[in-house]
């Protein structure tokens, strides 16, 4: 199995479709680098802005050029755009409704040895609470290609967010064969019945090792990768109770306002079923590398396989 970051692959597609479409630019905040867009410059460099480490600046000049025709996307860590930016995103994006694509790389905790000002552990539940603005947490390579594919001519002002190290190729699957992303629609990767695993971004793939692990001692899990958090697939939510009774949500994230606050928002409207979150507890997480902080949390495949365990018994 091969192992690709999404943000190569971000990086990599939107300079194939650049170089047929002029009006794709790219606005970078001193990060080319951590974005992969370092070739992107070098082979369109009037088809990017480098506006230095000035963050809010880059959302405003993208939403001008969204204005006369453009199609900006602009790249700079998660860390910094959900929390210096998010000002002119309310403002200039998402209230005046402009074409722009804003892309978050090293969110979570991808920036481990960084410390707590360089992770990224409230962006998807700030992100969610502005109006029209979709939020987006692809999980592997080629999902990340196929949605910047699909995005870019639709008018759809969102915030994508992914990590910064190579991940698991999950499509295709043996179980899943459809488009790898499809806007608004979460992705059934193994077929289950006893218990759901909601996972969105680099968590996937531990979800599912956790599944076929779990499956060798006799219990089915269900995995769906729910990659468009906002608007979230609420069909899939409630078939998902309806057919295994509880939801075990896993993301990289605060245990407030992302994945898993929603998922059980749904569930307790809906009124059936029981609900399970696996995400960091309302602290600080320690400076480290990022493998091993999630590994402390129980974001990794042992720490997903005991909370499906426990959950599978609270059903009984």
């Amino acid at each position: 199995m091969t192992s690709t970051a999404c943000r190569m692959a971000f990086g990599k597609e939107l300079l194939n479709l650049a170089e047929k479409d002029n009006k794709i630019v790219v606005l970078c905040s001193d990060s080319r680098g951590s974005c992969s867009v370092t070739e992107f410059g070098e082979k369109l460099p009037n088809q990017m802005i480098e506006v230095g480490i000035a963050e809010q600046d880059e959302i405003g000049i993208a939403a001008g050029l969204a204005t006369v025709g453009y199609k900006p996307f602009v790249c700079a860590p998660a860390s910094f755009l959900c929390a210096r930016s998010l000002e002119q995103i309310k403002v200039d994006v998402a209230y005046s409704d402009t074409n722009v694509k804003i892309f978050g790389v090293s969110g979570g905790v991808s920036y481990g040895e960084l410390g707590f000002s360089h992770h990224s552990t409230h962006d998807i539940a700030v992100m969610s609470c502005i109006p029209n603005l979709a939020v987006i947490v692809p999980s592997d390579a080629t999902q990340t290609a196929e949605m910047i594919k699909s995005l870019v001519d639709v008018h759809q002002p969102a915030y994508i967010r992914v990590g910064r190290s190579a991940v698991e190729d999950i499509y295709p699957t043996s179980s899943y064969r459809g488009k790898p992303f499809v806007f608004g629609k979460a992705n059934k990767i193994k077929e289950g019945s006893d218990l759901t695993i909601i996972a969105c971004g680099e968590l996937v793939a531990p979800a599912l090792h956790a599944a076929e692990d779990l499956a060798k001692e006799g219990l089915s899990i269900r995995v769906l990768d729910m990659a468009t958090i906002k608007p979230l697939d609420r069909e899939a939510v409630i078939q998902a109770l309806d057919e295994t009774g509880a939801i075990l949500t896993v993301e990289e994230h605060s245990i407030y306002g992302g994945l898993g606050a929603v998922i059980s928002q749904e569930a307790c409207q809906y009124g059936k079923g029981i609900v399970s979150n696996l995400a960091f507890p309302n602290e600080f997480p320690y400076t480290g590398n990022s493998n091993v902080i999630k590994a402390h949390y129980g974001l990794d495949t042992q720490g997903i396989i005991v909370a499906a365990k426990k959950l599978i018994e609270r059903k009984k």
